[in-house]
């Protein structure tokens, strides 16, 4: 009995001690401090001894506004969609095409009432000249001899030939209206073709062939809203960069002769040299970066645009998110 007591105080003694000898390790362990990983890419820093930090997103070159959204005049299915994304089209170009086999048979309708209005022309016109002929001999008859035709059969030829007058300028102004119709139709008709306005790059289509689009363009299932059924842009030669400053900001940002700025690519360490092309004088909410129009905003930003020439060897497209910095002065060399 005694040995037994003896053999589980050792046991109880042993465990004990394991237990103490596992926190401490564990502790120890625990207590060890990783070493952080390097980070993937240097992160951006300022260049400028004054800069200030803005947003920018990559565009592609516009005289004016920004790229261009395509939407058709007129609701339709879509047929066919004759570009690609990243084809170079012309302007006058067509790029798709919507079913318009309604509104073509309301062209041909219509088309057809003007060549039958102005088959009645023709034939006004020949009844107004054979009742002129029949008038002219008659007076020319009674001018003769009063007695050869009766003052009562004059007048009436004089009627038929007024009533013939005016039957063939009413039937005229149908052949007019019949061809006003037909050429408002066939405008009509000419929108189920959407051509290019302008030259420019497909940069993205958001429809398919059986797809239903409107005036409002395409609805996205995805986001609930609606988008342009193209967009077109300029991706022959430079690039531009529309970066937002922020409103506590502005006063901070440089006269443009003296403005210098730099982008700095997200994933890369590359810099690219900016110039300056406008500012565009309207603050508006911070919404263009989420493009999430029911988000709440309370940061308003001025948009700033530059150019820059797109570096080689490099993949960078209209869309991507970009940091700006704007200062006064040249890059300081470390």
């Amino acid at each position: 009995m005694k040995s037994i007591i003896q053999m589980r105080n050792k046991l109880l003694f042993g465990f004990a001690l394991f237990g103490i000898l596992l926190g401490i390790g564990t502790a120890y362990v625990l207590g060890i401090q990783s070493k952080p990983q390097p980070p993937a890419f240097k992160p951006a820093s300022n260049p400028y001894k004054r800069g200030i930090y803005a947003s920018g997103v990559i565009e592609t070159v516009q005289t004016s506004g920004a790229n261009v959204n395509i939407y058709p005049e007129v609701s339709g299915t879509v047929v066919n969609i004759l570009v690609t994304e990243g084809q170079q089209v012309q302007a006058g170009a067509p790029l798709f095409i919507l079913e318009n086999s309604v509104q073509r048979s309301t062209a041909e309708q219509q088309k057809a009432q003007m060549e039958s209005a102005q088959a009645q022309i023709a034939v006004a016109k020949a009844t107004l000249k054979n009742l002129q002929d029949q008038f002219s001999k008659q007076k020319a008859s009674w001018i003769l001899d009063s007695r050869s035709v009766s003052k009562d059969a004059l007048d009436t030829a004089e009627n038929a030939v007024n009533i013939a007058q005016a039957n063939l300028e009413s039937t005229q102004k149908q052949y007019q209206a019949a061809s006003k119709s037909y050429q408002t139709s066939n405008a009509i008709l000419a929108k189920y073709a959407i051509k290019a306005v302008k030259g420019g790059t497909i940069l993205s289509i958001n429809t398919a062939v059986g797809s239903y689009i409107s005036s409002q363009g395409v609805y996205d299932t995805y986001t609930g809203g609606f988008l342009p059924v193209l967009v077109m842009g300029n991706l022959q030669g430079n690039l531009a960069v529309r970066c937002y400053v922020d409103e506590i900001l502005i006063h901070r940002i440089p006269d443009p002769s003296q403005m210098r700025a730099t982008m700095l690519i997200h994933g890369t360490e590359l810099s690219v040299p900016l110039k300056f092309v406008r500012v565009q004088p309207n603050v508006s909410p911070k919404i263009e970066l989420s493009n999430k129009r029911t988000e709440r905003v309370d940061v308003r930003v001025l948009p700033v645009l530059f150019s820059f020439e797109k570096p080689k060897g490099v993949s960078i497209y209209p869309g991507q998110l970009v940091d700006v910095y704007i200062g006064e002065q040249t890059a300081v060399t470390h």
